[in-house]
């Protein structure tokens, strides 16, 4: 789905989009900013779809937690035990990492081997799933003379750098390698101004994507105006998979 077509929402489409979730079953896996984004449901549904925290399978949109932050493989390893739990009683199913699961040495193309083998037994266990994938979200990169001096007097560059690198080489990987499968793209939704234009910044001669500073409060989570942005196109999305 176009990233144009996520941003320019009707309310008489998002709500006949709502009307169809309403009875299917979407199961949620998420850590801090996956809550943003169920406050953001909670927002733009006034209460009309049916929104369950738990393991218990339900119409609607059933969220829980997974894993540990800074643990990505603990996220592997929980989505599908939650997925176990439900007994496979899901539609749709989609699980996201969190911002803080990327350090500057994450070893991209090795989480990444990790992450297609639990999709590729997952589809096997439970091949009524229709599995979305979720970019990850990214952070607020520091700029400016207080950048700059902060990075010349500690030698460091500020923290979200090269994590903000790190993160989007893995959603580089999503992107390309598992064309042609549901991607909701959190990070491009994060990285778009509403005016359609890119939040960006440079390091080594490429420009990278960052967090929209307007959709955050601390530069890592989302506020009121981001959450609901990416709400309102996660359920578009979803309601329009086959």
């Amino acid at each position: 789905m176009l990233l144009s077509a996520l941003l320019t929402l009707s309310v008489t489409g998002l709500t006949d989009d709502v009307q169809k979730l309403a009875s299917r079953r979407v199961f949620f896996g998420h850590q801090s900013v996956g809550a943003n984004i169920v406050d953001g449901v909670n927002d733009v549904t006034s209460g009309k779809l049916p929104v369950h925290e738990g393991r218990t399978p339900a119409p609607g949109l059933v969220h829980t937690l997974v894993g540990q932050n800074e643990s990505p493989l603990s996220k592997l390893a929980d989505f599908e035990a939650a997925l176990d739990a439900l007994g496979g009683q899901a539609d749709i199913a989609l699980f996201k990492f969190c911002y803080v699961d990327f350090a500057a040495n994450t070893d991209v193309e090795q989480l990444f081997a990790d992450y297609l083998a639990l999709h590729q037994r997952l589809r096997a266990k439970y091949p009524a799933i229709t599995f979305v994938h979720v970019t990850v979200p990214l952070t607020v990169v520091p700029q400016g003379p207080m950048a700059w001096l902060k990075k010349t007097v500690s030698r460091k560059e500020p923290w979200g750098t090269r994590e903000n690198e790190v993160r989007h080489r893995f959603n580089t990987l999503l992107r390309e390698r598992l064309a042609g499968q549901p991607l909701f793209d959190l990070a491009a939704l994060e990285a778009t101004r509403p005016d359609g234009t890119a939040a960006t910044w440079q390091r080594d001669g490429k420009t990278l994507p960052m967090l929209v500073a307007e959709y955050s409060g601390d530069g890592q989570h989302l506020n009121s105006v981001g959450r609901r942005r990416v709400a309102e196109a996660l359920l578009t999305f979803l309601a329009r998979l086959p």
